[in-house]
């Protein structure tokens, strides 16, 4: 999500590291180097020219404090104006009214019909029972799509495909949804083109016949300064009440994130980061620009693991870590809980300073951690409960019913042991939950992390090994110095 961007402005706050003061020299240095970042990152032109024009006089402006270094100062500075930019505070739904309707618009190709899905999933999960109004008339596969999301949801879907009349359907739907008591109505209308007068006009007709609460554009983030331009036009024919930035998590360079809100004065109210319909996240400018200025998002991740992780489960991992009980059977259970969170590289590019440590530790390829998910299940119920016993010839047997090399399962049970220190030294799992300070990218990537190792584990070449251990070096490297900056 903005990696380019987020890289490009690492390295102009490397750049400062180690001078005395912020001076007039080294200010414009680093704003021309930021200027070309945003710009690279498609950010409208007269967007950039205000924010850099706005850090500027904020950077000469401010008496730099002792303790401070340029470096840290510059950043503080930019993510101010970073989140001022984004719009300062998430926008919620407006959902007083029962059924609040919220209308989805948007080009062709956008996602409306998926974000349509992902909207109702997220409403299921703040407790409100949701119906979905099929009023694209003119793609019948649209009504189709709608129909199979609202049986995996487990959400009405209300169509009628011999009614071509658009606000007459979404009449319907929201009578449908007052008799059943519904709490919210989201009506996925045709993609049309700004410049299609009739399919624009048509949707004016639907505003105005169902008084929607809110009233959504759904962008695609790859379009850059042209999702835009497209957000002003539908803005003016229609009075858009937010944004959902699709696409986030591909390679968009982002600058539509950037620039939507500050074009239009509309807000960004929700981004899609992914295909399934979890992948919809509420947007808030703060974490925004921590992600962006690689400061992490701690709250995001202590907020997904208290929806993903069970309490209670972690819990009574907890007690098992203090007595020193923790055994392959948890260790399973610690990988699928990694998965629900989106990975061990998801997770540490949320933890401050992560990014980079999750970069230096490589990818773990899925097909990998299958393999030790195979040797974890090839050991008798005994050798999982009781790791310390798996003696040379237990280890035999397992390499031989996982289709592995004996080294393998030694090297297994190696990162097991580190990995099971490093979480009983840094109480992992119940700081993700909000015990106490959340871990910090370091402790993660030595406690979960250890999970980094496994990928020479799973049967890959003598070279591909090697690479791996020079990432872990790398990693461990990365880890002593975060550790010592923490103190």
């Amino acid at each position: 999500m903005l990696e380019a961007l987020s890289d490009k402005l690492h390295d102009v706050f490397k750049r400062l590291r180690g001078e005395a003061r912020l001076t007039e020299g080294n200010i414009e240095d680093a704003l021309r180097d930021i200027r070309l970042a945003l710009l690279d990152a498609d950010v409208n032109l007269e967007v950039v020219r205000d924010f850099v024009s706005t850090v500027r006089s904020d950077c000469l402006g401010h008496e730099v404090l002792r303790s401070v270094t340029p470096g840290q100062q510059l950043i503080k500075i930019v993510n101010d104006r970073l989140t001022e930019l984004l719009g300062s505070e998430e926008s919620g739904l407006d959902l007083s009214r029962k059924p609040a309707v919220i209308l989805l618009a948007g080009l062709h190709g956008s996602g409306k019909t998926t974000t349509a899905g992902k909207l109702a999933k997220y409403l299921q999960k703040q407790k409100k029972s949701v119906l979905l109004a099929a009023c694209d008339v003119y793609r019948p596969a649209a009504i189709d799509q709608l129909e199979v999301l609202g049986g995996e949801l487990g959400v009405p879907v209300y169509s009628d495909r011999g009614n071509l009349d658009v606000p007459r359907l979404a009449a319907a739907a929201i009578d449908e949804a007052k008799f059943r008591h519904i709490d919210a109505v989201i009506l996925d209308t045709a993609g049309r083109l700004q410049i299609d007068s009739a399919m624009i006009a048509e949707l004016v007709r639907l505003r105005q016949s169902v008084s929607a609460d809110e009233i959504l554009l759904v962008a695609d983030a790859a379009l850059g300064q042209e999702a835009v331009q497209v957000a002003a036009e539908f803005h003016r024919a229609i009075g858009l009440t937010g944004f959902i930035l699709t696409k986030l998590d591909g390679d968009a360079r982002g600058g539509a994130a950037l620039s939507i809100r500050k074009v239009t004065g509309v807000p960004v109210k929700f981004i899609g980061v992914g295909e399934k319909l979890d992948d919809l996240e509420l947007f808030h400018p703060d974490r925004m620009a921590s992600r962006i200025l690689g400061m992490g998002d701690v709250v995001g991740l202590v907020e997904r693991a208290a929806a993903e992780i069970d309490e209670e489960e972690a819990k009574k991992l907890q007690a098992k870590l203090k007595k020193n009980s923790f055994d392959f059977n948890d260790f399973l259970g610690q990988m699928k809980q990694v998965s629900k969170l989106g990975g061990m590289e998801s997770i540490l590019k949320m933890l401050p300073g992560g990014r980079q440590m999750a970069e230096a530790a490589g990818s773990i390829d899925p097909r990998q951690l299958k393999r030790v998910e195979a040797m974890v299940l090839s050991m008798t119920p005994y050798e999982r409960e009781n790791p310390d016993d798996i003696d040379f010839s237990r280890r035999k047997r397992i390499a031989r019913g996982s289709g592995v090399s004996q080294e393998q399962v030694s090297g297994l049970v190696k990162q097991f042991n580190m990995m099971r220190k490093m979480m009983k030294k840094n109480n992992i799992l119940s700081r993700l939950m909000g015990g106490s300070a959340a871990p910090s990218a370091a402790e993660f990537g030595g406690g979960m992390g250890a999970m980094g190792g496994l990928g020479e584990l799973s049967g890959g070449t003598p070279q591909s090994s090697k690479g791996d251990r020079e990432k872990r070096k790398k990693l461990a490297k990365l880890a002593k110095k975060q550790r010592r900056k923490n103190r």
